[in-house]
C-alpha cells in the first residue's frame, strides 16, 4: 500500500545539500561538460522543505537563462530525488559591495589620470541602447550587459561572442567597455584588437621595452580583445597573450574576446589557449532575421535625422542579409548619391546604389513583380488580372500561387506582398497561402505542378528590369 505524501516527506532526508548534489549529478549526465560549469557550477541550494526548494544563483540573468533552458531538466532532477514535485525559487545574490567600491588600482595604488578614457579606444558610437535586438543576438546581447553590470563578478569569465563578419561582435564588445566606465569611470578599461596586441608586443622586443608591454597590459580592469582568431600561427603572441589572460583571470579582472569561428574550429592556436578561451561562456551571433535587419535600417535612418520609406529600407534588407555592416554602408551611399543629385530616396535610387555595390550578377534576388510576370505566364493570365478585381477561378487561382510563390521565396513581409499584389492586406496573403497549402495535400498534380513552378522560378536568374 502506497504511503501518503505527507509519511513519505518525513521519512525523506531533507537535506538540502545532499539532495540539491544528487540532482546535480543527474544534470551533468545529461548536458555537455561546458554548459554544467557555466549554468550549474555556482548553484546552491539555501533552503528545503516539503513544498519548496529555493536556489541561489549569481545574478538575474543567470536565473532567466536556466528558467528558458533548463528548467524541465531541474523539474526531472528532483522528481528523481525527492518523493513529490517541488516548487523552483530563486535567490539573486547581491553583493554587499557597489561597483564603485571594488579596488580597481594597481599595486602603487597610483590615482587614474582622466586621459586614460581616451587610451581605451572605445568608440563612444557603441552603446548597448543602439544595438538592435533580434533572435539571432538576444541571448549575446544579454549575456554581454550581465558582464558590463558586475565585471569580473559573474562565471562568464571569459565571455567569447562569435560570429560572421559584420553582425555587431565589435558593437557588442565596446558597448560593454562603454558602460562600465559610464558606470565606474575609476574602471581601467582597454579594447584592442589581436592585430594591434601583437604589433604592441613586435614593438616592445625592438625597443627592448618588453616591461613597459607586461606591465600596460596587466595593469587593466577589463580587456576587450576583437578577432582573438589573428593569433592564429603567431606563437610568440599567443605564448604573451596566454601569460597575460592567465594573470588577469587570477585577480579576477573580466576578459571578453571575439572571433569569427567557434575556438574548436580555429586552426593554429595552441590548445592551452584555447582551453582558456573555452572556460567561460561561449554565445554566438546568428545572420539578422528581415524584420531586426529593417529596424536596424531604420534606427540608423533615424539616428541620422532621416526619413527614409519603408519600402526603400524592406528592399535594403531584402538584398543584403548576412552583413549587417555591408547593409548599412549601401544605406549611406544611398543617402549620399542622394545627397549628392539632390533627389529624394527612392526605390529606383535604391536599385542603382545595390547595382553597384553587387553587382550586376550578383543582383539576382527574386522580386515580387518577377514572380507574378512568371506566373503570369504559366497559368496564362494578365499581370492586370492579377493586380486587379477579377474573381473567376483561374485568376484567382494565378493570384494566390503569386502570393504563395512570394511568401516561400522571398524574406517580404506578408503586408508588402499584399500592398504590391494590387493593394491587398496581410490576411488575404495568409488566406491565399493556406488555400494552395490545402490543395497541394488533396491534389498530387496540383502538387506536382507547384513543385515544378518552384523549382523553375528557383533555379531561374532574373535581371532586374523593374
Amino acid at each position: 500500500m502506497n504511503k501518503p505524501l505527507e509519511s513519505l516527506s518525513e521519512d525523506f532526508n531533507l537535506d538540502k545539500d545532499e539532495i540539491w548534489r544528487k540532482c546535480l549529478l543527474f544534470i551533468k549526465e545529461r548536458i555537455q561538460e561546458q554548459a554544467f560549469q557555466t549554468w550549474f557550477y555556482d548553484i546552491s541550494a539555501i533552503s528545503l522543505d516539503n513544498e519548496s526548494i529555493t536556489l541561489q544563483v549569481p545574478n538575474q540573468f543567470h536565473y532567466e537563462w536556466l528558467e528558458s533552458k533548463y528548467r524541465h531538466l531541474i523539474d526531472n532532477a528532483l522528481k528523481k530525488n525527492f518523493p513529490h514535485p517541488l516548487i523552483v525559487n530563486y535567490s539573486v545574490v547581491i553583493s554587499d559591495k557597489k561597483i564603485e567600491d571594488i579596488p580597481t588600482l594597481t599595486q602603487k595604488d597610483k590615482p587614474i589620470p582622466r586621459s586614460y578614457h581616451r587610451k581605451s579606444q572605445l568608440n563612444l558610437r557603441y552603446i548597448f541602447e543602439n544595438f538592435i535586438e533580434g533572435r539571432s543576438n538576444q541571448f549575446a546581447r544579454a549575456a554581454a550587459i550581465s558582464v558590463s553590470d558586475t565585471p569580473g563578478q559573474t562565471p562568464y569569465n571569459p565571455l567569447l561572442i562569435y560570429s560572421s563578419p559584420g553582425l555587431g561582435k565589435t558593437h557588442l564588445l565596446q558597448a560593454i567597455g562603454n558602460k562600465i566606465i559610464r558606470q565606474n569611470p575609476n574602471m581601467r578599461v582597454v579594447y584592442l584588437t589581436s592585430e594591434k596586441f601583437m604589433l604592441d608586443f613586435i614593438s616592445s622586443i625592438q625597443k627592448n621595452h618588453s616591461t613597459d608591454f607586461i606591465s600596460h597590459y596587466r595593469n587593466v580592469d577589463i580587456l576587450l580583445l576583437d578577432d582573438a582568431q589573428f593569433f592564429q600561427s603567431k606563437e610568440q603572441t599567443q605564448e604573451q597573450f596566454f601569460h597575460l589572460f592567465n594573470d588577469l583571470f587570477q585577480k579576477g579582472k573580466q576578459i571578453v574576446l571575439t572571433t569569427d569561428r567557434h575556438p574548436n574550429e580555429l586552426k593554429g592556436l595552441k590548445e592551452r589557449l584555447v582551453s582558456r578561451f573555452q572556460s567561460g561562456l561561449i554565445v554566438d551571433i546568428q545572420p539578422p532575421d528581415l524584420e531586426t535587419r529593417i529596424a536596424i535600417l531604420m534606427k540608423k535612418g533615424e539616428d541620422d535625422g532621416l526619413e527614409i520609406p519603408y519600402e526603400v529600407t524592406e528592399f535594403i534588407a531584402s538584398a543584403i542579409k548576412g552583413d549587417i555592416r555591408a547593409m548599412e554602408g549601401a544605406l549611406v551611399k544611398l543617402l549620399a548619391l542622394s545627397s549628392l543629385r539632390r533627389e529624394d530616396i527612392t526605390m529606383n535610387l535604391a536599385k542603382q546604389v545595390l547595382k553597384n555595390i553587387l553587382g550586376e550578377i550578383s543582383f539576382t534576388d527574386i522580386s515580387i513583380n518577377q514572380i507574378v510576370r512568371f506566373i503570369c505566364r504559366e497559368m496564362k493570365v494578365s499581370e492586370r488580372q492579377i493586380m486587379g478585381k477579377g474573381r473567376t477561378m483561374d485568376v484567382a487561382l494565378a493570384r494566390q500561387m503569386a502570393m504563395y510563390f512570394c511568401k516561400e521565396l522571398t524574406e517580404t513581409s506578408l503586408a508588402n506582398i499584399g500592398a504590391h499584389i494590387g493593394g491587398r492586406d496581410h490576411s488575404t496573403v495568409i488566406h491565399a497561402c493556406k488555400n494552395i497549402e490545402k490543395k497541394v495535400k488533396i491534389d498530387g498534380d496540383f502538387k506536382l505542378k507547384i513543385n515544378n513552378i518552384k523549382n523553375q522560378i528557383s533555379d531561374q536568374k532574373f535581371q532586374n528590369t523593374e
